[in-house]
C-alpha cells in the first residue's frame, strides 16, 4: 500500500507516494533522485546517510519516510546557497559542468571548509559528515578539538585519520563567524 507523502526537501516542498517501509535515504535517492545522500552500513552506524531533520542530523537508514510527513530535510544538495545550481530560475536542467561552476561559488562555509582543508579523500562519508558539521556548530559555534570529535564521532570515515576533518570543523566555525 502507498502512502502520500509531503516533505519540504532543501527548501521545495515535494509530494510523494512511497510504501510504509520505504527508508527516508531510498525515498531520497530513488524517488526524489537526491544521490548526495549516501548509505554505506544501513544499521545507522557509520554516518553516510546523515541528513538534517527539522535542522536536526539523523540516520536516513533508519527512518522510514511516512514518519517524516510534513517535516523539513536539509541533504548536502541543500547546504549550498539557494539558487546556486540554476540560473535565471529557468526549468532547463543546466549540464553538469554548468552545475559544477555554479556551485564553486555557493558552497556553504562548511563546505567550503571541507575543500579549503582537505577533510575528505574518496567522498562517500563527506555527505554525512557535512550535515552533521552543519548542525553541530549551530549548536557549538566555537568547539574544541576534543568537542569536534565527540560531535562527530557518529561518523565514520574510513579512508582518512580524522584530523583534516577536525581542521575543516574549526575552519568552517571561522568562515560561519565571520559571517556574524
Amino acid at each position: 500500500m502507498e502512502h502520500e507523502i509531503t516533505l519540504v526537501v532543501n527548501g521545495a516542498t515535494r509530494r510523494v507516494e512511497v510504501p510504509a517501509r520505504r527508508l527516508l535515504s531510498d525515498c531520497l535517492r530513488h524517488d526524489l533522485g537526491l544521490t548526495g545522500t549516501h548509505v554505506g552500513c544501513e544499521h545507522g552506524v557509520c554516518g553516510c546517510c546523515t541528513v538534517l531533520l527539522d535542522g536536526r542530523p539523523v540516520r536516513s537508514c533508519l527512518t522510514f519516510a511516512v514518519t517524516v510527513d510534513g517535516q523539513e530535510i536539509t541533504t548536502v544538495e541543500g547546504l549550498a546557497r539557494e539558487g546556486a545550481t540554476r540560473e535565471g530560475g529557468g526549468s532547463e536542467r543546466p549540464s553538469r559542468i554548468h552545475e559544477a561552476e555554479a556551485m564553486d561559488t555557493a558552497l556553504s562555509p562548511v563546505q567550503r571548509a571541507f575543500a579549503e582543508c582537505h577533510g575528505l579523500q574518496c567522498g562517500f562519508c563527506t555527505p554525512g559528515f557535512l550535515c552533521t558539521v552543519t548542525a553541530f556548530l549551530r549548536e557549538n559555534p566555537a568547539p574544541s578539538d576534543d568537542e569536534i570529535v565527540e560531535g562527530i564521532a557518529g561518523n565514520l570515515c574510513r579512508c582518512t585519520g580524522y584530523q583534516n576533518i577536525v581542521k575543516a570543523v574549526h575552519r568552517a566555525a571561522e568562515l560561519l563567524a565571520e559571517e556574524r
